[in-house]
C-alpha cells in the first residue's frame, strides 16, 4: 500500500473513531440521565428501594451510562460503515458499467485503475 493510501486509511479510521466517541458520549449522557432519573424516581416511590445502599444506586446509574456509551458508539459505527459500504458499492457499480461500455472486463485491477482515473478527472 502506498503512503497516500495509508494516509487516506488513517483519515478514515480517525473519522470513524471521532464519530464513535461523539456518539458514545451522547449515548452515555442520555442513558446516564435516564438511569439517574429512574433511581431518583424509585428512591422517592419505593420504601424497599429507599433502604438500598448508595453504592447499589450508583451501580445502577453506571450500568445505564455504560449501556448508553456502548450502544451509542456501536450504532454510530455500524451506521457509518453501512454508508461507506453503500458509497463503495455505487462507485464499483459505476466502474463496472463504464468498463463494460468500453468493452473491458471489470477485474479488480481495472476497477482500481478506473477509480484512480475517476479521482484524477474530478480534481
Amino acid at each position: 500500500m502506498s503512503a497516500d493510501g495509508r494516509a487516506r486509511r488513517r483519515e478514515l479510521v480517525d473519522e470513524a473513531y471521532n464519530l464513535q466517541v461523539k456518539a458514545g458520549m451522547m449515548g452515555a449522557a442520555r442513558y446516564g440521565a435516564l438511569g439517574l432519573g429512574s433511581v431518583v424516581f424509585a428512591h422517592h416511590t419505593s420504601p424497599i428501594f429507599r433502604r438500598q445502599t448508595v453504592a447499589l444506586k450508583g451501580f445502577l446509574v453506571s450500568i445505564f451510562t455504560i449501556y448508553g456509551l456502548v450502544s451509542g458508539a456501536d450504532t454510530a459505527l455500524l451506521s457509518h460503515e453501512h454508508q461507506q459500504r453503500l458509497a463503495e458499492n455505487d462507485l464499483r457499480r459505476e466502474a463496472c458499467i463504464d468498463l463494460a461500455r468500453r468493452g473491458l472486463v471489470a477485474t479488480e485491477s481495472r476497477i482500481m485503475e478506473w477509480k484512480d482515473e475517476h479521482k484524477r478527472s474530478k480534481l
